[in-house]
């Protein structure tokens, strides 16, 4: 009975923790923290109305994935990418991405469902480009998210998606700043339907060219956007 209950409280104390990672996970991704900010573990206790131990656990996850930086006081401080590792994501985010496009282009989708996937995608980008459908900077954000993300699906590349997915994941609040600015939403629409155009005409390399466009708009307003996050984090925290 001993080991049951055991396991009871072990359960408990997991499902707590991992409740406890994924809101802080989403909060550090889409910066509502600055750089540095110090997370205890009584405000934390406090905030999510738990004991210490799942607070804990949920502070070793976080600096095991790189979320959080453990100090030798034993406290813990948010960790956001700086510029330079935001750019290497976005470096690697481009090479994964123009091989996906390049396989595509070459050989098609490898099943049916990615072949339905892609026409539902083409759909989606050309009701928003035609003021059909009306969307949020997040929202939008999301859906430039699916976009790129079915496309390395239907390359079928399971570990290319699982370290696009990684990165798509850090870089989303940059996403959402991006579709705030003008003229951005009916861009980036003119580009997806671009890199789907030479894709469907099997032309890799005018894939490749169309999808380094694309992804390169959004890199070049990093510096922008950086600001823009840090601005929004400091005065939620203010």
């Amino acid at each position: 009975m001993m080991m049951r209950n055991d396991r009871i409280v072990e359960g408990k104390l997991s499902n707590l923790s991992s409740s406890i990672v994924a809101t802080l996970k989403e909060q550090i991704i889409h910066w509502r923290y600055p750089p540095e900010h110090r997370l205890t573990e009584a405000e934390l206790c406090k905030t999510f109305n738990v004991s210490r131990s799942p607070v804990r656990e949920a502070l070793r996850i976080l600096a095991t994935e790189g979320f959080v930086k453990k100090l030798p006081n034993r406290a813990f401080v948010v960790r956001q990418y700086n510029i330079d590792e935001i750019e290497e994501l976005y470096e690697v985010r481009l090479a994964l991405e123009l091989y996906a496009v390049e396989c595509l282009a070459r050989r098609g989708p490898l099943n049916k469902n990615d072949k339905e996937d892609l026409v539902k995608l083409k759909q989606t980008w050309n009701g928003l480009l035609n003021g059909s459908s009306h969307k949020r900077a997040d929202e939008l954000a999301k859906l430039d998210t699916l976009f790129h993300e079915t496309l390395a699906h239907a390359a079928g590349n399971k570990t290319l998606l699982r370290h696009l997915r990684a990165i798509n994941e850090r870089l989303m609040v940059f996403r959402m700043i991006d579709f705030d600015k003008a003229d951005r939403a009916e861009s980036t629409c003119r580009q997806h339907l671009e890199i789907m155009k030479f894709i469907a005409a099997k032309d890799p390399s005018g894939a490749r060219a169309a999808m380094q466009r694309n992804i390169n708009e959004g890199r070049n307003n990093v510096h922008t956007t950086i600001k823009d996050a840090l601005a929004r984090a400091y005065s939620m925290r203010a």
